[in-house]
């Protein structure tokens, strides 16, 4: 394990690593049928999301039940815009910008409050947000939706290959999206972020304050959500007050723990679960889902409480334990003459 540790840390093998990756994920479309290619769409759609869920909850520790509002949200504002014949780019800006806003807004009051208090404020986006997508009819749809195609292969592209246009889209943004992340809590600012999840009273002391993080937090989590409902319309091309459902809220929080709070791996492999698992628990038995959902999120906070993202930190410790155990004398305090005896 810790040849493995160095070799790691040798900054051309994780080049070497990150290369290969960006080529697997460039060449595999072309090798799978259109249906896989969806599904793997889906799959960078959802990371997206669960990744600004995880700016708020997993890098900073406040509780947030209404990321769907903002993913909806902005699937919304990309179907208006595409339907009212919009640059595809101001489009994607607004449904960045207008949910990024309305978490601001709401993180204003929300950022003061903690516990189960900021949880009944973000309870409340989903709740309210479908009802409403309902009545403004002439905006949304209402309940019947709104449908917007604009994904579309280009003639250049080739012809019956809009799976794999998609795709491409989908890995284009996500990848930048999931960078700046990256770089955003690795730098000051997640730094500051960590601070105000351990101890608001030290932030405060440190010269740091936990409102303003916590709605600079809040506000970053919704404009990502915003860029999950872009990319939703991107795969989808159709949304409707369902996509707003708050138990759509809860299977994206419960991808986020499966998956690895704080993790941008993490965030990967929540996408990876809010698309594939559901798919196979309805093939074992669609009565069965929700109950082997369950089952799963309780095996897996009894056994990876950091979430499948922490596995290889669990095995590494493992393993050192292991070679630790074989010498009991090691790490004990030595004389010149050898090991120091106890008593």
């Amino acid at each position: 394990m810790p040849k493995m540790k160095e070799l790691w840390s040798n900054r051309w093998v994780r080049l070497g690593v990150a290369a290969l990756v960006v080529l697997i994920l460039v060449l595999a479309p072309w090798n799978l049928d259109p249906a896989t290619n969806q599904a793997l769409a889906r799959v960078g759609v959802f990371a997206v999301a669960v990744l600004g869920l995880n700016v708020i909850m997993g890098y900073t520790g406040q509780v947030s039940l209404g990321q769907i509002f903002f993913l909806g949200l902005g699937a919304y504002v990309t179907a208006y815009g595409v339907n009212e014949d919009w640059n595809i780019a101001l489009v994607f800006l607004l449904a960045v910008v207008i949910p990024g806003i309305a978490g601001y807004v709401v993180a204003l009051a929300a950022a003061r409050l903690g516990g189960l208090a900021i949880a009944m404020v973000t309870i409340a986006l989903p709740i309210i947000g479908v009802p409403l997508a309902k009545r403004l009819s002439d905006v949304t749809g209402g309940s019947q939706g709104t449908s917007a195609r604009f994904t579309s292969a280009p003639d250049w592209f080739g012809a019956d290959l809009d799976d794999i246009w998609q795709y491409y889209i989908v890995l284009a943004i996500a990848a930048a999206v999931f960078v700046l992340v990256h770089n955003l809590v690795r730098g000051k600012f997640g730094r500051a972020l960590a601070i105000v999840k351990e101890n608001e009273a030290v932030a405060s002391s440190m010269g740091i304050s936990p409102y303003r993080y916590k709605v600079m937090a809040f506000t970053i989590a919704a404009m990502i959500g915003g860029v999950s409902g872009f990319l939703y319309m991107v795969v989808v091309q159709y949304t409707s007050p369902e996509t707003l459902a708050f138990h759509h809220s809860i299977n994206l929080l419960a991808s986020m723990v499966i998956g690895g709070a704080g993790s941008i791996a993490g965030s990967l492999l929540g996408g990876a679960y809010y698309v594939l698992v559901p798919n196979v628990t309805n093939e074992i038995d669609p009565t069965l889902t929700a109950l082997i959902q369950g089952v799963i999120l309780l095996v897996v906070l009894f056994v990876l409480p950091g979430g499948i993202a922490s596995l290889p930190r669990v095995i590494r410790r493992l393993f050192q334990k292991k070679d630790g155990g074989g010498d009991r004398t090691a790490g004990r305090p030595t004389t010149a003459t050898g090991t120091l005896k106890t008593h």
